[in-house]
């Protein structure tokens, strides 16, 4: 079987990446939401089934190096979610916005690197040309004590 490069889901397959089940969500709300040809992604978590695979902030209880592996799985749910809407990732024509919210303690400056972990994910499965304007910032805590959240808008093709 060859494998088309040139998609994102062509580009999943050659790095070897298998998304998670999708996340189910935490409270009332949907996970995705479509309005013309715009995705709007909820908070995305590092989580795994219900529970958060990494808790607590970075610069207390996390490093950065974890903070990052938190992104880059946040970054998975993000592409299980969009996919399960979708139906493919090569309906993706743009990311539009990459929002990151990073617990962390008082007098943490590393954020932009353990966003990096999400954006490089991204940029590796839809390309260089499609990277999305970015927002990182510290906050003080997260849902289910996560130390990373995603908040992704995409721009798709319609059908």
């Amino acid at each position: 079987m060859t494998i088309d490069s040139t998609t994102a889901e062509g580009r999943l397959a050659q790095l070897g990446i298998k998304l998670p089940a999708p996340p189910e969500p935490f409270g009332t709300y949907v996970e995705a939401v479509q309005t013309g040809n715009l995705l709007f992604l909820t908070g995305m978590l590092p989580t795994e089934g219900q529970a958060a695979k990494f808790v607590g902030r970075v610069g207390a209880e996390l490093d950065v190096e974890a903070g990052r592996n938190a992104a880059r799985l946040a970054a998975l749910n993000v592409l299980a979610v969009a996919r399960e809407h979708l139906g493919s990732l090569d309906r993706v024509t743009r990311i539009v916005r990459l929002g990151v919210m990073i617990a962390t303690s008082g007098d943490v400056r590393d954020q932009p690197k353990i966003a990096d972990a999400a954006s490089e994910l991204l940029q590796d499965v839809f390309g260089k040309d499609r990277n999305p304007c970015r927002l990182v910032y510290g906050v003080a805590s997260l849902p289910l004590g996560a130390p990373v959240e995603l908040e992704v808008i995409f721009e798709v093709a319609v059908e």
